[in-house]
C-alpha cells in the first residue's frame, strides 16, 4: 500500500511506501560545483574514516566524478533515466514519473543492482570533455567542449529509495534526518542498494550486511561539520541543519541558499526521494544538461551566481563555506560588498566567525629590510 506525500522539489504530491513525516531540522549540505576541482581530497578524507576496513575497498561513500562520461557506479543516473522514460516538467511542476511511481510489476521501486565489475572504475571518465575541441574553438561561457565536477554523497533523503526498499525495515531516519542502515537488523537482501537511484548505499562481502554514508554524526552531535566537508580544501561545501519547505529561517544558511535564494539546488529531483544534498549548478554546462540534472530553476540559479559579486549577503555567505570546522546555525553580513562581514553563529546564537566580504589585498615591499632578504613574492 502506497501513501501520498508531498514533494515540494516536484511541487506535488506523490506515492511513497511510508506516511509523510519530516524531521523539524533535516541534515543538509549545498556543493557550490563551480569551486570543485576534483582534488578528491573529500573522497580520501571519507575513505579513511569509515570505508578502510576489508571489503570496502570498492565503497566510496564519498565520491567525485566528471560530468558528462563520469559514473560511479557505471551509468548509475543513465540507466534509472533510461528506465523512468521522460521526465516532463510543468514550470516548477514536475509530471513525469518517479522512482515510486514508474516500478515495474510486483515492486515497490524502479531500479537496478549494479553488476561488480560497475563499481570497479570510480576514475571513469575523469576530465574527459563532452567532445573533441575543434581547432578554432575558444573558451566561451557556456564552454564548447564542455565537464564539470559532480561530488557526491549519500543525500539523506526525505523519501529515501533504501527505506522504502528494504523488507527488514533495516533503514531508518533519525529525528536529524539522518539515515542509517541497524546492522542487527540487515540481512544483506541488497534491495537497497536496488531502491537507492543513486546508489550510495553499497553491500558488504565479509559481514553481508549493507552500508552507507552515516553523514558523520558522532561528528555533526558535537556541531562540527561532516568529513567531506572539513577537509575540502576548495571550500566548496557548507553542512549544517535544514528548516522545512513551509517554514524556511532567512538566517539559516541552508534555507537562504535553497528556500530563499533558490541557488541550490538537488540532483536528479525528478527521482522523487527529495534529496537533501543541494548543489549550486556549473556556469560553463549547457543549459539543457543543467536541467536534467537539477531540474527548472538551473537556469536561474546559474543568473545568480554570475551576480553574486552584486549581492552583499549572497557573496557574504558564499565566503563562509570552508571557513570553519563548525556547523553555522545562523549568519548576518554587515557592511557593504567593499568592507563589509559574513558573520557566522552558533546554536546559542555566539559569533563563531566572520570573514571579509572582499578579502584584502596586502602588497608587501619587495626587500625586507628587517631580514635584509628580497621577496619573491610580494601579494
Amino acid at each position: 500500500m502506497s501513501h501520498k506525500v508531498y514533494n515540494w522539489q516536484l511541487n506535488r504530491k506523490m506515492d511513497f511506501i511510508y506516511p509523510e513525516s519530516r524531521p523539524d531540522k533535516q541534515v543538509a549540505w549545498v556543493f557550490d560545483t563551480n569551486k570543485c576541482i576534483a582534488c578528491q581530497t573529500c573522497t580520501m578524507a571519507c575513505k579513511n574514516a569509515w570505508t578502510s576496513g576489508k571489503s570496502q575497498e570498492y565503497m566510496w561513500w564519498n565520491n567525485v566524478e566528471t560530468k558528462p562520461w563520469g559514473f560511479y557506479p557505471l551509468g548509475w543516473d543513465v540507466r534509472l533515466l533510461e528506465k523512468l522514460g521522460p521526465q516532463k516538467w510543468n514550470g516548477d511542476k514536475y509530471e513525469g514519473k518517479t522512482i515510486f511511481e514508474a516500478a515495474d510489476y510486483g515492486e515497490k521501486i524502479q531500479g537496478f543492482v549494479p553488476a561488480e565489475e560497475d563499481f570497479g572504475h570510480p576514475n571513469l571518465g575523469e576530465d574527459e570533455v563532452s567532445e573533441l575541441v575543434k581547432q578554432g574553438q575558444y573558451i566561451k561561457i557556456p564552454h564548447q567542449p564542455w565537464m564539470f565536477y559532480l561530488p557526491r554523497i549519500c543525500n539523506h533523503c526525505t523519501y529515501p529509495g533504501c527505506l522504502g526498499g528494504c523488507p527488514r525495515k533495516a533503514v531508518y531516519k533519525r529525528k536529524d534526518g539522518t539515515v542509517l542502515i541497524d546492522q542487527e537488523r540487515c540481512r544483506g537482501y541488497r534491495e537497497c542498494v536496488r531502491a537507492c537511484p543513486y546508489k550510495k548505499s553499497m553491500f558488504r562481502n565479509l559481514t553481508g550486511k549493507s552500508e552507507k554514508c552515516i553523514a558523520c554524526y558522532p561528528a555533526t552531535e558535537k556541531d562540527e561539520q561532516t568529513q567531506c566537508v572539513q577537509n575540502c580544501i576548495g571550500k566548496i561545501r557548507l553542512f549544517g541543519f535544514k528548516n522545512n519547505w513551509d517554514k524556511p529561517d532567512p538566517k539559516n544558511p541552508i534555507d537562504y541558499l535553497v528556500h530563499i535564494k533558490k541557488i541550490a539546488l538537488p540532483l536528479y529531483p525528478q527521482f522523487g526521494t527529495e534529496p537533501n544534498v543541494y548543489y549550486i549548478p556549473p556556469i560553463n554546462v549547457p543549459e539543457s544538461f543543467n536541467k536534467q540534472l537539477f531540474g527548472p530553476g538551473a537556469s536561474q540559479a546559474v543568473e545568480l551566481y554570475k551576480n553574486a559579486a552584486k549581492d552583499s549577503t549572497l557573496v557574504g555567505l558564499l565566503m563562509l563555506f570552508g571557513s570553519t570546522g563548525k556547523i553555522v546555525h545562523s549568519f548576518s553580513v554587515e557592511g557593504d560588498i567593499e568592507t563589509g562581514h559574513c558573520i557566522g553563529y552558533d546554536s546559542k546564537g555566539q559569533e563563531i566567525l566572520r570573514v571579509p566580504i572582499k578579502e584584502p589585498i596586502i602588497i608587501r615591499e619587495k626587500h625586507d629590510t628587517k631580514r635584509d632578504v628580497n621577496r619573491i613574492s610580494v601579494t
